[in-house]
């Protein structure tokens, strides 16, 4: 079917006329129908089987140093990820490149009328703005994972991030007289927004989609102490999140904090890194 035009009945809507974005191929049989309105008009997915297509299955790849590669999420900076290849991927942030101009058009909104037509005008512009915000961050996504595809590593590790517990708002702090103290949610609402712009969850299930295609898989690990270790020498040495770089004086390296963290995550996948516990639990202090 060469046709740009696809003519499709529905029942209770009957004949709609649908614009295809690919050639649907031949010998597919169309199994599903899913219609979806979205800000831009009406979307429409077809599942199609084809049997003509083999099932797709990955083999049973096992981890070795040299076929798996680690994988840290970096907020720093415009930074996205860090490797245990020693490469950063630099980061999109749809949502602050937009912030201004998704902000003037809500404050506009918020001053008109509800119900009245000039509010529902700013509120389909508002709308459209996270949608290019969301489409801009997917399309992110993907071109990010295939680059990572591309290396040739069959194994992904990742580390297993709670961000219900990240973006959780800080407790109250309130003195003798009940007087409310400040508890840095500030500087935490900005982190949050960080987190929900750089949708890190969402991207490791994007690379796992396109790591099956590739017969590779995606294993996420638990993060325990992996950024604060030296991958080199079990000692802690990054104490605090402003501590960016170490500097080894007997073996004059620069020792860069994210790189070593997906150094790390990958020694926890391939059970390398054993189960550390901090010098003070080991001997009991608290």
């Amino acid at each position: 079917m060469n046709s740009k035009w696809l003519y499709i009945s529905i029942p209770k809507i009957g004949l709609i006329k649908v614009r295809t974005h690919r050639i649907i191929p031949d010998g597919s049989k169309i199994k599903q129908i899913s219609l979806t309105k979205k800000t831009d008009g009406w979307w429409i997915n077809l599942s199609l089987e084809d049997k003509s297509i083999p099932e797709l299955k990955t083999d049973n790849i096992q981890p070795t140093w040299e076929n798996s590669i680690g994988l840290d999420a970096v907020l720093d900076k415009d930074i996205y990820l860090a490797t245990s290849e020693g490469k950063k991927l630099s980061s999109l942030k749809p949502l602050r490149t937009n912030q201004y101009k998704l902000t003037k058009v809500s404050q506009r909104k918020n001053k008109r009328k509800h119900g009245s037509k000039s509010r529902r005008k700013l509120a389909k512009r508002e709308s459209k703005i996270h949608q290019k915000i969301a489409r801009s961050r997917k399309d992110f996504q993907y071109k990010t994972a295939y680059r990572l595809i591309k290396t040739g590593k069959k194994v992904f590790f990742h580390e297993k991030l709670n961000l219900t517990g990240l973006t959780r708002r800080n407790q109250t702090k309130q003195d003798e007289d009940g007087k409310y103290l400040p508890n840095g949610q500030s500087a935490k609402s900005g982190l949050n927004k960080s987190w929900q712009d750089a949708a890190t969850y969402q991207f490791f299930e994007v690379l796992g989609q396109v790591a099956a295609k590739a017969n590779a898989s995606v294993v996420e690990v638990k993060p325990n102490y992996t950024s604060q270790l030296l991958c080199y020498r079990d000692e802690i040495v990054f104490t605090d999140c402003s501590i960016r770089e170490y500097f080894d004086e007997e073996l004059q390296l620069k020792i860069d904090r994210d790189i070593n963290a997906a150094i790390n995550l990958k020694r926890v996948g391939l059970d390398l890194f054993g189960d550390y516990k901090p010098p003070s639990k080991q001997s009991g202090y608290s």
